[in-house]
């Protein structure tokens, strides 16, 4: 797909050899990377980009959302990869997570991070558990996906992103901004996948979750670790949104430090 928004920053002086591309996750657009992350790691030395998946964000499509399945995602990334001025280091979130798995197994990159990534056995187990969690949330999540945003309250959504003590004037500044899903896509992965599609065991994969994820909590976050033969890590404190939450510069801290690392000790 030609027509893709792909929000780029790059450093001011000299760029690190591995440029970053961050895939966002369901009912989301390239904005909620570029509201704190993706300064962040320029500043760093990092070139970075953020795509929109087709059907979000200023990307072609939304006319025909419902049409599009998890297959479709994964071109779009293999598409921004191709853009960017090197093989880049895939990191997605949530729905963005899953898409990044199956991308690892069309093309190789240098390395992933999945963050409150979607379990690469699909959505039941997630879902089931968020019934009796939250079953508030549960219902807003199912209106939000069958009816959009106009039919979700604010303050519940608000609550399935961030954690407790999101102060509530920030929190409103980026719920307006969210919108529907592709319904095709929550088929697609809503399920369970008895036959995940996983990644090749020699890319390094990291795997952060967040303490007070609602949609994915801890044992989802460890049974994707498991899967991928890592060891997860956890944010204390953060709710799924890892990336707007109120610390979120230490989750960024924690992948600029992993990604040097990794890359460092990592042949040419």
């Amino acid at each position: 797909m030609s027509q893709l928004e792909i929000i780029s920053h790059r450093p001011a002086g000299p760029a690190k050899p591995t440029p970053l591309l961050f895939v966002h996750g369901a009912f989301s657009a390239a904005w909620i990377w570029d509201a704190k992350f993706l300064p962040w790691f320029a500043e760093r030395g990092w070139e970075v980009h953020a795509v929109s998946l087709r059907g979000h964000g200023g990307s072609e499509g939304t006319d025909r959302l419902h049409s599009f399945g998890i297959a479709d995602y994964v071109e779009d990334v293999l598409e921004a990869a191709g853009r960017c001025s090197a093989p880049p280091v895939l990191i997605g979130h949530s729905m963005g997570g899953l898409v990044v798995q199956r991308a690892l197994r069309r093309r190789r990159f240098p390395a992933a991070v999945l963050m409150a990534s979607s379990p690469p056995h699909g959505l039941w187990s997630s879902t089931l558990g968020l019934m009796w969690r939250a079953p508030d949330v549960y219902q807003q999540m199912s209106l939000l996906t069958m009816f959009g945003t106009s039919a979700v309250s604010a303050d519940l959504i608000g609550r399935s992103m961030f954690a407790e003590g999101m102060p509530r004037e920030e929190a409103a500044k980026y719920e307006p901004l969210l919108q529907e899903e592709s319904r095709r896509v929550l088929m697609d992965i809503g399920g369970w996948i008895p036959f995940p599609i996983l990644p090749p065991r020699d890319i390094p994969v990291m795997v952060m979750g967040a303490e007070k994820d609602l949609l994915f909590p801890r044992a989802e976050v460890a049974a994707t670790a498991r899967a991928l033969g890592v060891d997860p890590v956890f944010m204390p404190g953060m709710g799924h949104a890892i990336m707007l939450e109120r610390e979120w510069d230490r989750a960024a801290e924690r992948i600029d430090g992993w990604l040097s690392e990794t890359l460092a000790a990592k042949p040419d």
